[in-house]
């Protein structure tokens, strides 16, 4: 089939989901690279959607999914395998003591309402608090929390769906007499209005360490402390979304030890299945307990597959045979020098930021006036694309054109320098207006 045929029968056969289709026809991958029908290498700087860590195929998921395939992959879902509880000892033991618990399943989406269901059932509130720029799934539960896209257009959400101001730093209106970004003043702001709308059914506050979609907003040092403090004195529980940071993507395993604050829940998706559908929830013990007392019941076809704990134990295998958070921390300093490398060169280039190998720049018309650029960030991906490297742009009301930069954590010290060097290209030649 020619490409204009592949494109006719999308015309005609497929549903248009979200943003346009990238204009080419991707035929395999590997490694850190997608390649098109036309044979052109493109660098991946999204690592698919945010999820394959570990390049396109790895020779261990290869293996693993290969081997499980032919084995043992999917059972009723009230069968138990020892990948299943191998996985769930495997991940208690990167974490804290007060998380032992794992539910395995598959998508981000559904960790995090099952992450709901278990905070609403353990609480008895049904009321959940998250950012006004969150991105937290596309199913009921996990959709009303999500506030950065996609709420128009469906009538009501599920009821009890309260925010947050994102602590945006760049953008924030809270600040300081010196100018500097006044967080924890936003952050009591945030809960006088939380607790002004409240019913009195506070039962969770679902929140991303770094907002992806959200425009790559990394939550200041000190901040998940104070939140955490705020949701124990509400009798809330502290719920973290780390589909797209945990794993070792941002120089730690997870997200949130850098703050050294563990949250009473935590979701894994995306980077646990390195690009394969995989999801996590892991609690702790007595939240455990007592929601089985209540009749917990999240019973899906693809609940404790085993083919999805083989995939899962792989990548924990390979991110600490290969070391790969401690090199994500490496090359994560090496992406941030040419990010602002660029800023320096460029006034469009309003801010970075991120952590590890989670990275953004948001590109604006001028810096003094933080004026979005729409305009210019489309451009620029385009250009990008046409030199060989995909790379995300987020556009959000008042916000500029933020790129999410998110290659593999085996990304090559070349690769990361021929994506930068293609992005600094890109971004001359647009506003050379010879892309």
């Amino acid at each position: 089939m020619g490409t204009e045929d592949f494109w006719d029968d999308v015309e005609r056969h497929v549903v248009r989901y979200g943003a346009t289709f990238t204009p080419r026809v991707i035929e395999r991958a590997a490694g850190a690279y997608v390649y098109d029908s036309d044979g052109a290498a493109v660098l991946d700087f999204t690592s698919g959607q945010m999820s394959a860590i570990l390049g396109h195929g790895h020779p261990d998921i290869v293996r693993a999914v290969s081997t499980s395939v032919a084995s043992l992959d999917h059972l009723f879902s009230g069968m138990l395998s020892r990948p299943v509880v191998d996985l769930a000892r495997r991940l208690a033991g990167t974490l804290p003591d007060t998380l032992g618990k794992t539910l395995l399943l598959t998508t981000g989406a559904e960790a995090n309402e099952a992450a709901i269901k278990l905070a609403k059932l353990y609480t008895g509130g049904y009321e959940i608090v998250s950012f006004d720029r969150s991105w937290h799934g596309m199913t009921s539960g996990a959709a009303a929390a999500t506030f950065s896209a996609g709420r128009r257009g469906y009538g009501p959400t599920l009821p009890g769906n309260l925010t947050l101001p994102t602590p945006n730093a760049y953008r924030s209106p809270f600040r300081r007499p010196d100018g500097s970004y006044d967080w924890a003043a936003e952050l009591d702001y945030g809960f006088a209005l939380v607790d002004q709308q409240s019913t009195g059914s506070l039962a969770a506050c679902l929140v991303e360490p770094i907002l992806s979609s959200g425009g790559i907003i990394d939550l200041p040092p000190g901040y998940l402390a104070r939140l955490r403090e705020k949701c124990d004195e509400r009798g809330m529980l502290l719920v973290l979304d780390e589909a797209q940071t945990g794993l070792g993507r941002t120089g730690h395993l997870y997200a949130f030890e850098r703050d050294g604050v563990a949250p009473d829940i935590l979701t894994l998706s995306k980077t646990l299945g390195a690009g394969l559908p995989v999801a996590a929830v892991v609690t702790g013990a007595e939240i455990e307990e007592v929601c089985r007392d209540r009749g917990f019941l999240f019973f899906t076809t693809h609940v404790s597959d085993p083919l999805a704990a083989t995939v899962a134990l792989t990548v924990l295998d390979v991110i600490e045979r290969d070391q790969l958070v401690e090199r994500a921390a490496k090359l994560g300093e090496t992406l941030a020098a040419r990010l602002l490398a660029l800023r320096a060169e460029h006034e469009v280039v309003g801010d970075v930021r991120g952590r590890g190998l989670l990275r953004g720049i948001e590109l604006v018309r001028d810096r003094a006036s933080k004026a979005p650029a729409d305009a210019l960030g489309q451009a620029v991906t385009a250009a990008c694309l046409d030199r060989g490297l995909h790379l995300n742009i987020v556009q959000l009301p008042g916000m500029g054109g933020i790129f999410r930069i998110a290659p593999p954590l085996t990304v090559s010290e070349d690769e990361l320098h021929t994506g930068m060097d293609i992005l600094g290209d890109a971004l001359r030649s647009v506003l050379a207006g010879r892309a």
